[in-house]
């Protein structure tokens, strides 16, 4: 029978909403401000973008390196050093704005980059093991409370913009505060997650997963050996492909529907933006209401319903005729993009001592996605329109219907140890790689 889970399981959980919520207001708050952020550094679109894209490198950097950190140093020590981080990169890209030091700017964005890794993977994580203690799917609502933090940091922008509050001084009032409210739920937020064991007793030993197990803690050299291991894992690196298909789906919303809008049909800029907050509505609120049909039916049917639910929904956008009919378009592209990314960071989480390894990993895939997705849309926006160039979605969502299967719950594994794992990697020469069911 279900179990009302204890106080310290509720009080992480909410603390960990909150840090998605902050992670999503953070940066849609300087994102907001880009448009004044390019005045201020007296650059055009084109040298911004170039700005955004080697921000965008940092964060690769980190998410390629995180599983190692991660498994040597423990979630929390790494959520710890990225929040410092996080502070100096903010403060970084303020001074360049009030400065127009580009330099300056690009060190702030290539760090906030790789502090976006680490603050990403370290609470995927942990909400992962929260989720595995309470015995019920809730990742997908700290992935809504990521879109409500970022939806409330864009109405931030939008009104220190509006009373005339120059970027270089609203950034650091912003990171300041969110800062503040990070240190403060970081233990909360951090209780399950898999960290070094004995690291609170300074006793050292092996790492604490959220199950309560043991596993060796690695050595800095072993560390590196585990996190690159998991990108030989096929099941992981399926993972990953529908990972990238789902945020190919999210970003490219973000970034192209108010224009595909704009362009396609003959309405304002308002309407145009109107779209995509049906869009943000329908995808947040799926989140919330999504969980259930997890419980019910697997992950591995309702993430093909979802795929099939957003296909259709782009498609519908694409070809319809009259925006009405688009719009049906959209609330479905949104609510079948709901579920994808939190369940393949969920099915990333399934074995607890590999959590953060894997989860690296796929969250690897989002970050090329959003690097390679935004030129490339824009390149066959200028051949074929912006409407007709978001068919690459409906080509990424069809990949990842072929790959759903690799979702399905996986039993954890025994403990990695230096020993075991070296005797493994010897292995995988002599073994056929296992072929895993997609259809």
């Amino acid at each position: 029978m279900p179990h009302r889970p204890d106080s310290s399981i509720q009080s992480s959980r909410w603390a960990l909403m909150a840090q998605f919520a902050l992670f999503g207001l953070a940066n849609a708050s300087w994102l907001g401000r880009l448009p004044a952020v390019r005045d201020d550094l007296g650059v055009n679109s084109a040298q911004l973008g170039a700005l955004l894209i080697i921000g965008g490198l940092g964060s690769l950097a980190g998410a390629l390196v995180i599983g190692a950190v991660v498994g040597r140093i423990g979630s929390r020590a790494a959520l710890a050093t990225a929040t410092g981080a996080n502070l100096v990169g903010f403060g970084l890209i303020a001074l360049g704005t009030a400065t127009s030091s580009i330099p300056v700017f690009a060190i702030g964005a290539v760090l906030n980059g790789l502090c976006g890794a680490f603050i990403n993977v370290p609470i995927n994580v942990s909400a992962a093991a929260v989720e595995q203690r309470l015995g019920r799917t809730v990742l997908p609502h700290f992935h809504a409370g990521f879109s409500i933090g970022a939806a409330a940091g864009a109405g931030l922008a939008a009104g220190f913009a509006a009373f005339g509050v120059a970027p270089a001084v609203q950034f650091p009032i912003v990171i300041m505060l969110v800062t503040a409210v990070r240190a403060a739920l970081l233990a909360p937020s951090m209780r399950f997650a898999p960290r070094p064991h004995g690291a609170a007793d300074g006793t050292g030993g092996g790492m604490t997963t959220a199950t309560g197990s043991v596993a060796a803690r690695p050595g800095r050299r072993e560390a590196v050996r585990q996190a690159m291991r998991a990108w030989g894992e096929p099941r992981t690196l399926l993972l990953g492909v529908v990972l990238l298909a789902a945020s190919l789906a999210e970003g490219s919303a973000g970034n192209w529907l108010a224009i595909a809008v704009d362009d396609g049909f003959p309405v304002g800029e308002a309407v145009a933006a109107a779209t995509y907050s049906a869009f943000l509505v329908s995808m947040t609120a799926f989140r919330f209401l999504g969980t259930g049909l997890i419980d019910r039916f697997g992950r591995v049917r309702v993430l093909r319903v979802s795929g099939a639910t957003a296909l259709v929904g782009v498609l519908l956008f694409v070809f319809a005729p009259a925006l009405p009919l688009a719009l049906v378009g959209v609330v479905l592209w949104g609510c079948g993009t709901a579920l994808g990314n939190p369940v393949a960071i969920a099915a990333a989480s399934d074995d607890p001592a590999r959590a953060p390894q894997r989860v690296s990993v796929v969250t690897s895939f989002s970050t090329i996605s959003s690097l390679a997705a935004p030129p490339l849309l824009g390149l066959l926006a200028d051949a074929v329109g912006a409407r007709h160039a978001l068919l690459v979605i409906a080509g990424a969502t069809v990949v990842s219907l072929a790959a759903a299967g690799v979702v399905r719950r996986q039993p954890a594994g025994p403990a990695p140890t230096p020993a075991r794992s070296h005797e493994l990697s010897s292995q995988l020469h002599s073994l056929r790689l296992p072929v895993y069911r997609v259809l």
